[in-house]
């Protein structure tokens, strides 16, 4: 099994989604019996950012090349040519794209020829000439040449029937000034028809008869699709729709019939990454109507959308990736978007990101947990692993050793032999949120909820939406890209919040004042006032002052609610470590851990034993700390020290010393099995 699959398995293995929907095993190309006969579905992968909805659409790319006509593009990508006229739109210039790339000749089969949809494109192409910029006309026409090559490869990617068709427009419409799509439409149509596709021309012309008002009559039909995309609005929607049913019926003709040179297997491929955006919708809905009212066809559309719950999908069939490996099945019901499978693409396993650590570190020379350390980070984001697996394998030799998550961030990366390398943290943060300027979410990064972003958002972005609140712009950015919402952190997912804050903490190479981190942590501190509430302390942590933690604790210890003073405890710990990039030997928090350093000074006029429960909570908090910190890494004996702390605190509560004991022995056992520590510790039923 090809390791780069990293879990997509699912799709591309012989017997997988891909071979069952196509009739072909990848790469080889074997016959496989269809799933769903002649009605499969559309499949939407769906992930966010970094879930690796793009390498997928690429593997099939390249599993299927040369196996079957096939065409890949993005919707978010189609860019309009200089100097274009109306008859462009996102949606021509798409499946223009899409019939150059489906015509070439594949295994056992001539090309696919697409003179349907080359007509239709000349006469929307038409509907803005004039005899008085005939420069716009031979513009438009030279670029769909490509369309028309599949048609004829020789006269069609000759310039001379350019120039015919302009003439008989000069002839013909001499005295005409103004546009007049249907007119214009129809004599370019037919000088097209005799110039490229010879004696070739009667079927395609005659389809465009079924199309509104066209009694059977092809040019007609032509006609009257050129005056309904000149409309716009609604019009032009059903222009638009017909057209690519044009490329659907194209695609469906070179499968039916005597084919001269061999039998086409299988069927063609759509792949269309980013498909929540509207030319996905533009592109896929005129195919599931179609379908809806029993049209049958032989397109296989493999789509990708950053956006899980997108109104298009709101019927979809909803599988997890892993559970379409034998079988998907995709009852359709009335609604148009019953014909999708949706396909939720699944994090990486530990096993999984393992094996792209292995991948590019074959001899293992880094820590042997830091991979592990590493899915816990990125929750298993494909992107995050396999960047951060890259860099550990191309970190210097002295500090390979000594890696963490954190660590990682802070090195460079070669993406490309032919340019240098890249910061490893600002590179995936801008593949995780690309397109906007970064500060602005670096600061909220800091926030717990909407309140105290709101509140950075006025005091410390003033000037960065002069129209709105920040906060809110963030938020609702975050929404529109899917990115998940928790109860804790503004931004909730673990990674995207470790890049942000690494961002403000390292950006601006303020260090060692680090101004910019202090600036936002300090107008947190002093949002949550003067009294020791776990949101002033979680600060003080981010600061690097930990002794009002400690005070509070001890302060707070006798009290008959352990749970609670546990929850505190775990929540005052979650702060950002405060750390310096490439600090040499191990994480301070460690000795302070162990007892190995004081980590301060005592309060003044403590008694012995207040003062040995001080300590013993000092050396708690650090542990608990470090220990749960995504950036770090596990470490065994900092759990054992854990453990014993908690054995003797237990001994010390007058009333709730179980669960004191109980988190003596479930929280270093979550620690090892990468869990967040569980509350009321050993909690079965998933972590509170």
């Amino acid at each position: 099994m090809d390791r780069e699959l990293y879990g997509r398995e699912a799709v591309l293995r012989k017997g997988g989604l891909a071979a069952r929907l196509t009739g072909l095993t990848p790469h080889d190309f074997d016959p496989v019996p269809y799933e769903h006969g002649d009605d499969p579905p559309v499949t939407v992968f769906t992930g966010g950012r970094g879930m690796g909805k793009t390498a997928l659409l690429k593997q099939l790319r390249n599993a299927y090349r040369g196996g079957t006509p096939l065409a890949l593009i993005d919707c978010g990508g189609i860019e309009p040519p200089a100097d274009h006229g109306p008859g462009w739109t996102p949606l021509t210039g798409a499946l223009a794209e899409l019939s150059v790339q489906l015509s070439p000749k594949v295994h056992a089969a001539r090309p696919v020829e697409f003179p349907r949809l080359a007509l239709g494109l000349v006469a929307v192409a038409a509907i803005s000439w004039s005899q008085e910029d005939d420069e716009q006309a031979r513009r438009d026409l030279q670029r769909l040449g490509p369309v028309l090559a599949t048609v004829h490869a020789t006269k069609g990617a000759a310039a001379n029937w350019v120039t015919k068709v302009l003439a008989k427009l000069a002839a013909n419409f001499a005295e005409a000034t103004a546009p007049m799509a249907g007119l214009l439409a129809e004599a370019t149509v037919e000088t097209v028809l005799e110039e490229v596709f010879g004696r070739f021309q009667g079927r395609p012309e005659a389809w465009y008869g079924t199309y509104r008002n066209a009694g059977g009559r092809g040019k007609a039909g032509l006609q009257q699709l050129a005056n309904d995309f000149e409309q716009g609005g609604r019009r032009r929607r059903e222009a638009e729709d017909f057209l690519v049913g044009a490329l659907i019926e194209d695609l469906g003709r070179a499968y039916t019939g005597l084919i001269r040179r061999g039998t086409r297997r299988g069927r063609p491929v759509l792949l269309l990454d980013n498909a929540h955006l509207p030319l996905g919708r533009q592109l896929i809905e005129p195919v599931l109507r179609a379908r809806a009212d029993g049209r049958r066809d032989h397109v296989v559309v493999f789509a990708a959308s950053r956006v899980r719950g997108h109104d298009g999908l709101r019927h979809a069939t909803r599988l997890r990736l892993p559970e379409t490996a034998h079988r998907a099945p995709c009852p359709r019901g009335s609604d148009i978007t019953s014909g999708i499978l949706a396909v939720g693409l699944t994090p990486l396993s530990p096993a999984q990101t393992q094996s792209a650590f292995d991948r590019f570190d074959p001899a293992g020379r880094t820590p042997a947990e830091l991979a592990r350390g590493v899915h816990r980070l990125t929750g298993g984001r494909p992107l995050g692993v396999a960047l951060l697996a890259r860099a550990a394998a191309e970190a210097p030799a002295r500090l390979r050793s000594s890696l963490t998550p954190g660590a990682l961030l802070d090195l460079t990366v070669e993406l490309r032999e032919d340019r240098p390398p890249v910061p490893v943290a600002a590179t995936l943060l801008g593949e995780l949120l690309p397109g906007v300027r970064h500060g602005p979410f670096a600061v909220l990064a800091a926030a717990h909820d909407e309140e105290s972003a709101r509140l950075l958002a006025r005091t410390r972005l003033r000037g960065d939406s002069p129209d709105g609140d920040m906060a809110l712009r963030v938020r609702d950015l975050l929404r529109d890209e899917d990115w998940p919402e928790g109860p804790e952190h503004f931004v909730a997912d673990s990674l995207l919040r470790a890049l942000l804050l690494h961002r403000l903490r390292f950006h601006d190479a303020d260090d060692p004042d680090h101004a910019a981190w202090r600036a936002v942590h300090e107008t947190l501190h002093r949002h949550y006032g003067p009294r020791s509430t776990p949101y002033r302390l979680h600060q003080e942590l981010a600061l690097g002052r930990t002794e009002d933690a400690v005070t509070e604790l001890r302060l707070t210890f006798p009290e008959p609610d352990v749970p609670g003073w546990l929850g505190r405890l775990r929540f005052v710990a979650s702060a950002p470590h405060p750390r310096e990039p490439h600090r040499a030997g191990p994480d301070p928090r460690r000795a302070v851990a162990l007892g190995q350093e004081p980590g301060g000074p005592l309060p003044a006029g403590l008694d012995d034993e207040t003062v040995e429960l001080h300590l013993c909570l000092r050396r708690l908090l650090h542990a608990v700390w470090l220990l749960t910190d995504p950036l770090a890494l596990p470490d065994g004996e900092v759990a054992d020290k854990m453990a014993h702390e908690l054995r003797g605190l237990s001994g010390r509560h007058l009333t709730g010393n179980s669960p004191l004991w109980d988190a003596a022995t479930h929280w270093p056992r979550d620690i090892r099995a990468w869990r967040e520590l569980s509350l009321p510790p050993g909690r079965e039923d998933g972590v509170r």
